[in-house]
This record gives C-alpha cells, sequence and structure tokens, in this order.
C-alpha cells in the first residue's frame, strides 16, 4: 500500500530559510511542499486555498507575524496543522503558540533528520517539541519559580503510576518520545500513548506545561 504523501506548505519572509526547508522536506518520499509564503497573512491563505496536513509557520514575519497568522488559522483552516519555526530568544512566543493551538515548535537550525520528524509527527496528530528548545525553554522558567509549588507539583503527580512518573521526568529533561522510549527500552508508540495519558492526569497542555510540573516536582 502507498504511504500517504504529506503536503506541506511553508511561511517564512527569509527566501534561503524557505528554499533550504523545502530542499529537505522534499528529499522525503513521503513529504510535498504545495505552497510558499513570505507572511502570516499569506500563510493564511495558502492554508485555506490549499488545505495542506501541516504549515511551517514562522514567527516573526512581516503583514502578519506567525501568531496573530496562528490565531486565525484556526478560524480560516481548522484541519491545518501548524508547526513553528523559533529560535532560543522566542521562548515566549512559543509558550504563547502553544496555547493557541500550534502542534509544536522546532529550532529553524534543527537537524534535517529532526525537521523531517516533525512534520511527520505533526500530520499524524502528535505535538513536535524540539527537545532542544523543550530543555531551554524549561531551564528559563522554572528559574526563579516560587518555592511553594514543589508541594502543589507533588501532589499533582502522586497520582500517577510509577511507569507514568518515569516518563514524565524525562519529559522534565526534554527528550522526545523516541529518546525516552529508548532510556526506557519502550517502543516510541508506546511512550507516545503514556505521555497523552500523562498530560490528560495533569491536565497539562502540552509537554513543557508537564516538563515544568515535572521540574517542580523533583523528578
Amino acid at each position: 500500500m502507498t504511504a500517504k504523501v504529506i503536503r506541506v506548505v511553508i511561511a517564512d519572509d527569509e527566501p534561503l530559510i524557505r528554499a533550504g526547508i523545502r530542499m529537505i522536506l522534499t528529499s522525503a518520499p513521503d513529504i510535498e511542499v504545495v505552497a510558499e509564503g513570505a507572511n502570516g497573512r499569506e500563510a493564511v491563505e495558502l492554508a485555506r486555498s490549499h488545505a495542506p496536513d501541516v504549515l511551517l509557520l514562522d514567527i516573526q514575519m512581516p503583514v502578519m507575524d506567525g501568531l496573530t497568522a496562528l490565531g486565525e488559522l484556526g478560524r480560516a483552516a481548522p484541519g491545518v496543522r501548524a508547526l513553528i519555526l523559533t529560535t532560543f530568544g522566542e521562548r515566549e512566543n512559543v509558550l504563547r503558540a502553544l496555547s493557541e493551538g500550534g502542534a509544536g515548535f522546532l529550532l529553524k537550525d534543527s537537524a534535517p533528520g529532526e525537521l523531517i520528524g516533525a512534520v511527520r509527527a505533526a500530520a499524524s496528530g502528535d505535538a513536535y517539541l524540539s527537545p532542544a528548545a523543550t530543555r531551554h525553554v524549561v531551564d528559563q522558567l522554572a528559574t526563579g519559580r516560587a518555592a511553594g509549588r514543589g508541594e502543589a507539583a507533588r501532589r499533582r503527580v502522586d497520582g500517577l503510576s510509577e511507569r507514568e512518573r518515569g516518563v514524565l521526568a524525562l519529559l522534565g529533561e526534554g527528550l522526545s518520545n523516541a529518546d525516552a522510549g529508548r532510556r526506557l527500552h519502550m517502543s516510541e508508540a508506546t511512550v507516545k500513548t503514556y505521555v497523552s495519558r500523562i498530560l490528560a492526569k495533569l491536565e497539562c497542555e502540552n509537554r513543557v506545561q508537564a516538563a515544568l510540573l515535572a521540574r517542580d516536582a523533583g523528578l
């Protein structure tokens, strides 16, 4: 059976960045770049007209920035999964993007394999958070957090099983599902199932919130 081709739209105001991303993605047999845009307004219009599986969305763009575009995307093309392109210096924007429905984020200088894997994860309905960016965001946000959060966090994680706590601890380290699976001798699919269950039990919207909770709880 032929594998489904993942249709992607790239939105970034730098032509060289777009060209590099397109070259990487089209090297994968199951990914097709169907359109490119140079600002957030174009990104929304292209998502509406092409109905891609995944929209790669830069945050800093003219006419309309990526975060504003993300907000409009939910109304214009609700079935499109938006994967945010970011840099280390934009952690606050990352958290806002996740809260507004982004399918995850990765760094612009990510390795080609990570970029392809992120697109595949987003297309499959998984939330992809770059491990390097997650660690950075969590480290920055954890600094100076109130000491009283520790006890509250420990109470929240008390309801998790031992295995779930182990997976949560690795989320706190910023590990991907694949890396966590290797550490725990589990399949990536099994880790994904555990992560979904943990997020539901802890009422966390995304992996960053879960990672911060793991840090607060001392896991």
